[in-house]
């Protein structure tokens, strides 16, 4: 059987998922629409500024529209904030003081964090929350991938300030988390430990499901504008969404206390920021469904994925377990070889600042790191999981796997 025969097949055993995507699509789309029209979006928030930025209405005008769409009083939205990692790290050091604690509720966080935690001597550097005096521990999720309220709770000290949450997989081979599955926690936290706040890293998760997980109760959420809300269109920059109070006390952390949300400008248009926020649930409906691919596909072959191609997804990660490192090597390639952007290079393993273990990625995005658009990476360590994400087209994603699956054919790891 050839790649193209084999997409066809699994195309047709998933009519019914990518209608679900499609459905779920029309839902956000209409309530991005409405945010849009009721906060009166015109030309003029387009228009760059210089200097402090003042009255920066483009700025205003977006945290506005991310407050919406989140159910938040505020928003951060910032061209500043350099990666989702640096809004994660802005919101630890913004709401932590020394001699408090953070409690991660959903086992260890994404490698890039180890380093902002301190959580290891050797790949720490100056400057981490540790070095502050602000602890940490985790506790892992249940044996069905749920978020153990009990462990949590037992957890908890005194000097607890903050629970954290990563909704996404990261490089871990457990269930992403859909929205709802923040409620029973940020239930118990606000009725029990109403100090604490709950902030979820929303990284990965934005729109593909009807509504977040501050709409469940959690106090913020905080994620990366080249990713999902991007819509494959923002050139940088971070996002963290809660109450007035949080969103003061983290901006006062990026700009300086006092000034906040006041201070900023932007030389560049802030029109890829509206116009992608715009296109992001029809960006990440086409990143679902090249992934709910790419799990049928690999799942044909025999080979271990989660989520499975017919389960109901929280993001746009598809994790397959590939067994060999000729197999994770020879599928990132693949998956570079059919990018619009740098299609002539050949990933090779690397060691990449921030992680642990030697990376291969794949990434021939128009947006560098830009995991709406379709790239796939993962560590040199076993089981040899590739972790693919985005696809700004289905049509894109589809060629793809044909180049990755031939690809891989090709070079003898699997056999069409």
């Amino acid at each position: 059987m050839t790649a193209a025969e084999r997409i066809e097949r699994a195309e047709e055993a998933l009519r019914e998922v990518f209608e679900r995507i499609d459905r779920n699509e029309r839902l956000v789309m209409a309530r991005m629409l409405r945010a849009f029209q009721e906060r009166e979006v015109a030309v003029r928030h387009f228009a760059p500024t210089e200097g402090y930025g003042y009255d920066d209405i483009g700025r205003e005008k977006l945290g506005e529209l991310y407050a919406d769409l989140f159910g938040t009083e505020a928003a951060l939205v910032r061209p500043a904030v350099a990666s989702g990692t640096a809004a994660l790290s802005l919101t630890l050091f913004g709401l932590t003081r020394p001699g408090e604690h953070i409690l991660s509720a959903t086992g260890a966080p994404y490698d890039t964090l180890e380093s902002i935690i301190g959580t290891d001597p050797a790949v720490t550097p100056p400057g981490s929350l540790k070095e502050y005096g602000v602890a940490y521990s985790a506790v892992e999720l249940d044996a069905q991938g749920r978020i153990d309220l009990d462990a949590v709770e037992a957890a908890i000290r005194p000097n607890t300030s903050l629970v954290i949450a990563q909704r996404s997989r990261g490089y871990a081979w457990r269930p992403s988390l859909l929205p709802e599955a923040f409620a029973p926690l940020a239930e118990m936290l606000h009725r029990k430990h109403p100090g604490i706040r709950l902030m979820v890293d929303n990284c990965y998760g934005e729109f593909v499901c009807e509504r977040e997980p501050t709409h469940y109760g959690a106090d913020l959420c905080v994620g990366s504008l080249i990713k999902n809300p991007g819509g494959g269109i923002a050139p940088t920059g971070g996002y963290i969404c809660g109450s007035r109070e949080i969103v003061d006390r983290i901006a006062w952390r990026l700009t300086a206390p006092g000034l906040g949300l006041e201070l900023g400008s932007y030389a560049a248009s802030y029109r890829p920021y509206f116009q992608g926020l715009f296109m992001a649930p029809h960006t990440v409906a086409q990143a679902l469904k090249t992934a709910c691919l790419a799990a049928r596909l690999f799942e044909d072959l025999g080979l271990k994925t989660t989520p499975p191609s017919d389960e109901v997804r929280a993001d746009i990660i598809q994790a397959i377990q590939l067994e060999t490192p000729e197999r994770l090597v020879r599928f990132c390639q693949g998956i570079q070889m059919a990018s619009p952007v740098d299609a002539m290079a050949l990933p090779e393993p690397w060691d990449m600042p921030g992680y642990a273990d030697q990376v291969v990625m794949a990434a021939g995005t128009f947006v560098p790191g830009a995991s709406i658009e379709l790239s796939a990476d993962g560590p040199m360590r076993a089981p040899y999981t590739a972790y693919m994400q985005g696809a700004l087209t289905y049509a894109h994603g589809r060629l793809a796997m044909e180049q990755a699956l031939n690809h891989m054919a090709k070079g003898g790891a699997i056999a069409l």
